[in-house]
This record gives C-alpha cells, sequence and structure tokens, in this order.
C-alpha cells in the first residue's frame, strides 16, 4: 500500500545484489536510506539519498556509487527511467500504472487505506488534557486536548497499540485554594456573605479562584449539605470535604466538555490516589536504592527564583546525569515533596502499568519541567524509556481580528464551551490542528466560517462534498453501472491520463507515508496540510472539467471514462475521510 516504502525495499535490494557481487562491502547499514517524493515534480516521481549515506561507509564517491545504483534501477519493475542528480542524489521515474494501482487500494481498503498492522511500533501512553479540576476549561485546554486525541488517533492509525490517560491533579496548593473560594460562594448561597464580603473574603485570602463557575458548585454544596459548613472553624475538618466535592463537581463538568469536543480517555488516574497509595514514597525510595538521591543545598538560581528553590538541605535527584541542567529538589526542608516528586511517582506508575513510550501534552507554561521529567523517566527505566513532551501554545480568540470578550460565567478567559457553542466541534477540532502545536494559533470566529479557499475546514469538506455530488449525478446518469467501491476498483483505470489526473494519484499515494511520518514525528498536524493539498488538487480537476469538456468527470456518452474517473473522485473522498476520521471529524455529504 505504501508505494515509497515498497521502493525503499527494492533499492535495499539491489544494494544487497551490488554487495552480494562485491561492486559494495557488504553488511552496509541501510537505516538511513530513504524513498521519497522529490521536492520537485519535474525531479520524477521517486527519490532516494542511498549514495550520500553510503558514501563514506563504503568508502566509495556518492557519484560512483549513484551510477552503480541507476544502472541496476532502470532495470526495477515500473522505473522508466533513473538518473544522477547534484552530488548523488538518485531521481526515478515511474509508469502511470502503479499510481493507478494506489486508487486500487484505496477503493479496495476504504478509510483504512494508509493503516500500519495493529501493534507493530508497539505500546505508547498519550497523556493529554489534565487540566486542574478548579474551574472550567478554555480554549487553552480546548487545543490540547484536540492535539492530544488527534495524536492518539493518529497513533492508532500508523500500528500503535494507544492508551489515552487523564492526570487529575487533584492534590497539593490549587485545590486548597479551590476548596476556600467554594467555602465563600457557599457562604454565599446560605445568605450569610453578600458579593462585596465574597470577593473582599477571597482577596483577603489571596485565593486565585473566584469566578462566577463556583455559584452553581455551591448551590449543589448547600443542597447536599445544607449549612453544615457554615460554622466549621477547623480548616483541617471542612478543606478536605469541599476539596473532594469541588474535583468530584469540576470533573463532571470536564468530561461533559469533552464528551461535546469528541473526546475520549482510557484512563482517568488521580494525583491524590497516588499519593494516598504512599506511591510518591515508593517512587523517592527506588531513586534512593538506585543512588540517584543526595542531599545538598543548590546554587540560587539566576532570574526569578523558582517555588521549589530554598538556601537550605533539600532531598536532590540527581537529574544532571540524565541530562537536565541541574539536580532537582524532590523533599523541601520541612519535610513535604516538592510537586515534582509527584511528578516522578506518576510516571513511575506509568512504567509499572508497562508503558516506556510516553507522549504528554502539555501547555506551554510548562516547558520549564520537561527536561526534568524526562530526566526522571530515564532514571526509572534505566535509558530504556522514551518521554515526548508536546508543548501547546497559546490561542488567541478573535471575531474579525478584534479579541473576542472573555466568558461572563469564568471571568477572565472564553471556555471551550463557549468555542464550541459557537462554531461546532468540527471546525474546533479542524482548526485546532492547521498549526504545529508549538506555534501560536488565532481563531477567528468570522475566518473559520468563511466559504472560501483561505478557510482550510471548509475547503477540504467543500472537496468532499463535490465528490458526493459527483455521485448523486452519476447514479442518475448511470443507473445500471456498479458505483460501488468494488465496482470502480474493476473500472478501465488506464482512462486517467491527464497530468492534472496522475497528479492527484501521486498524492493519493503519498497518503500512507504520510500517515506514518506523522504519527512518527508526533505531529497530526501534517494531516492538514496533507488534505488541503489534495482538495486544492481535486477543485483544480472540478474547475479544469468546467473549462474543458474533456476533462468533466461525467460524460454521458462515454461510460467507460466516466467510471474512471468516479473512481478517481471516490479516491480523494475516501483518503479525506480517512484524515478527517484521525482528526474527530465528520466528512459532510453537501453543503449548505
Amino acid at each position: 500500500m505504501n508505494i515509497f516504502a515498497t521502493f525503499k525495499s527494492r533499492i535495499d535490494a539491489v544494494i544487497g545484489e551490488l554487495a552480494a557481487e562485491g561492486a559494495l562491502p557488504a553488511g552496509l547499514d541501510l537505516a538511513r536510506v530513504a524513498a521519497e517524493p522529490p521536492r520537485e515534480a519535474s525531479h520524477g516521481d521517486v527519490t532516494t539519498n542511498a549514495a550520500m549515506v553510503l558514501a563514506k561507509p563504503a568508502g566509495k564517491a556518492p557519484k560512483e556509487i549513484a551510477n552503480l545504483l541507476v544502472a541496476r534501477l532502470k532495470k526495477v519493475a515500473d522505473v522508466t527511467d533513473a538518473s544522477v542528480a547534484g552530488p548523488g542524489f538518485i531521481n526515478l521515474k515511474l509508469n502511470d500504472e502503479i499510481w493507478r494501482s494506489g486508487l486500487r487500494d484505496v477503493l479496495t481498503t476504504g478509510t483504512s487505506y494508509g493503516d500500519g498492522a495493529p501493534g507493530q511500533h508497539g505500546v505508547i501512553n498519550v497523556e493529554y488534557v489534565s487540566a486542574n479540576p478548579t474551574g472550567p476549561m478554555h480554549v487553552g485546554h480546548a487545543r490540547g486536548a484536540v492535539v492530544g486525541d488527534a495524536l492518539a488517533r493518529l497513533l492508532a492509525k500508523a500500528g500503535f497499540t494507544v492508551t489515552k490517560e487523564y492526570y487529575i491533579n487533584d492534590a497539593g496548593g490549587q485545590v486548597d485554594h479551590v476548596a476556600r473560594a467554594l467555602r465563600a460562594r457557599y457562604l454565599q448561597a446560605l445568605g450569610k456573605l453578600s458579593e462585596e464580603d465574597v470577593q473582599g473574603m477571597l482577596q483577603r485570602k489571596e485565593i486565585m479562584y473566584g469566578g462566577d463557575y463556583l455559584v452553581p458548585v455551591a448551590e449543589a454544596l448547600k443542597a447536599r449539605d445544607g449549612d453544615k459548613w457554615a460554622a466549621a472553624t477547623d480548616d483541617k475538618v471542612w478543606i478536605p470535604v469541599l476539596r473532594d466535592f469541588t474535583v468530584a463537581y469540576m470533573m463532571k463538568a470536564v468530561k461533559e466538555d469533552l464528551e461535546a469536543l469528541g473526546v475520549h480517555h482510557d484512563v482517568f488516574s488521580s494525583e491524590k490516589a497516588l499519593v494516598d497509595a504512599g506511591k510518591v514514597d515508593d517512587a523517592l525510595k527506588f531513586l534512593e536504592n538506585a543512588g540517584l538521591t543526595y542531599t545538598g543545598v543548590l546554587e540560587p538560581p539566576k532570574g526569578k527564583t523558582p517555588d521549589d528553590w530554598e538556601p537550605r538541605p533539600q532531598l536532590l535527584f540527581k537529574a544532571t546525569q540524565f541530562g537536565d541542567e541541574v539536580d532537582r529538589p524532590v523533599k523541601k526542608s520541612d519535610g513535604s515533596w516538592t510537586y515534582f516528586a509527584g511528578d516522578i511517582a506518576y510516571h513511575k506508575d506509568k512504567v509499572d502499568r508497562g508503558f516506556n513510550n510516553l507522549v504528554n501534552i502539555w501547555g506551554a507554561d510548562h516547558g520549564g519541567y520537561v527536561k526534568r521529567v524526562q530526566a526522571a523517566l530515564k532514571a526509572l527505566t534505566a535509558g530504556k524509556g522514551a518521554l515526548d513532551v508536546q508543548l501547546c501554545q497559546m490561542v488567541r480568540v478573535l471575531n474579525n481580528g478584534e479579541p473576542v470578550k472573555m466568558s461572563k460565567r469564568a471571568g477572565t478567559f472564553v471556555t471551550l464551551r463557549d468555542l464550541l457553542d459557537e462554531v461546532g466541534k468540527d471546525v474546533v477540532r479542524f482548526i485546532m490542528l492547521t498549526r504545529k502545536n508549538d506555534a501560536p494559533l488565532d481563531f477567528d470566529y468570522a475566518k473559520v466560517m468563511e466559504k472560501s479557499r483561505e478557510n482550510p475546514v471548509f475547503y477540504v469538506q467543500y472537496a468532499h462534498a463535490r465528490g458526493r455530488s459527483v455521485f448523486r449525478l452519476a447514479k442518475e446518469m448511470f443507473p445500471a453501472a456498479d458505483l460501488s467501491d468494488g465496482g470502480l476498483a474493476k473500472a478501465d483505470l488506464a482512462r486517467l491520463t491527464d497530468p492534472d489526473e496522475i497528479g492527484v494519484l501521486r498524492t493519493i499515494a503519498n497518503w500512507p507515508r504520510t500517515v506514518e511520518g506523522a504519527a512518527l514525528a508526533h505531529e497530526p498536524h501534517r494531516l492538514a496540510f496533507y488534505m488541503y493539498e489534495l482538495a486544492s488538487q481535486f477543485h483544480g480537476l472540478w474547475n479544469k472539467g468546467n473549462e474543458e469538456t474533456h476533462l468533466r468527470f461525467l460524460q454521458p456518452e462515454d461510460q467507460s471514462v466516466s467510471c474512471a474517473r468516479l473512481a478517481l473522485v471516490r479516491g480523494v473522498g475516501l483518503v479525506i475521510a480517512s484524515g478527517l476520521a484521525v482528526f474527530g471529524v465528520e466528512p459532510v455529504e453537501e453543503m449548505r
């Protein structure tokens, strides 16, 4: 199914033949040999760097190796020409039938075209969203949710066995703060405090959570417990109760928002449960037994002082042994664990559950924690584990270029629910994937609803809808024809000869390679670029068909060419539907 993987195998085979004959050394490492589309279509259909990467280990000049390979590759099946370019790159031209065979593959396999063999890449854990259960989800969470969910879908399509996980940060100071804020709102619900009193209490206590979103939480607590906590004075008694109530309430709201966004997790892990189970102690004992902790005093940091720095002896993790800039505190001088200690325990828990290959989707504000957590994972797995942290940059919400006012309910930010109510799930999901996650994103309400080429979600969906409209007409024009995918796979695809048609076939054939490359690079946004390019080529065919009669998709007087072009239209539609499925977006049948 992957034409470029097929030619990589054929190139490897030719290198093996030359090695067997003594023209090249035996045992050459072919891992870096690639077969891929050339940057310029005029250069051919497949280019390979084989001569360049083998020159040094083979002890020969790149062009000498290239000439040896070209002489053999000209005789390989489906190759019509082979030539050397530049310092030793090899360009291959293929016959058009191989691209037609790719279309038959699409029609035979449907939207599973491009799928890797299940489990071929092993097991992987993708943790994403993991918003603190202290308030509504905002647009930043939306981006992380979409990126993580699309990446998990992409990895599964490419052949990974994926577990999608959400880490609930329900231990530590932030949930105690929201418990105190809830009590203020609770006393207000009981009629004991005015809004002015509440705001004064929140400011006096330096509590960061005071938005209107806590009002329904307070009403729910009042409905359950009445005035039970109104006169409570021992915060060791009432804080845990209000904290747990808030976390449960907020997590229910989070799950409802994620459901509306089409995001589902396999596992919800609780930080509090890890702490209560003694897993933080266990993780640090593991590092201590491995000789990876010590008591010491860190040098004062330059610039802003982090929360975990103290000018006194602390228990430190030897993070510098695993690529970090400095050793990191895991226990404060008062004996309490640092936030990082909890992170170590959580990642050890993942490892203990069988995950050595991990991806975390974090907000950009967590960038300073990446190296220390990666260092911890290396320590926990003796260097065998891999952690990739994908950082999501901020999202600006605009309307015709003007910043959108903040949510009245949240008070300080635009919520995910605001976004969904305004434009819908599919638009949110697609637009969030039109930029690499580490680049800032502008989400403009007006722009994302435009019906123009400048709006990628419309442009791609329009291509799919146009294809479906062709089939509705075709069923009327050729009522006796078998227009099923299986029937179209048997069409005379040799009737597809126009250079623009072959260009679309080449792009379709590149889908499996795109899927695998995007999955291995953890970059689902590549699929957005691919779908836009394919849609653009399809719209070009449509316009050409209207201008030049010979390229009309449906020709009443020629059912054979019509069926061949319907096969092409269906191939485009299936690949777009396959990409949209990875994005969690429903392909449309018609545009309204």
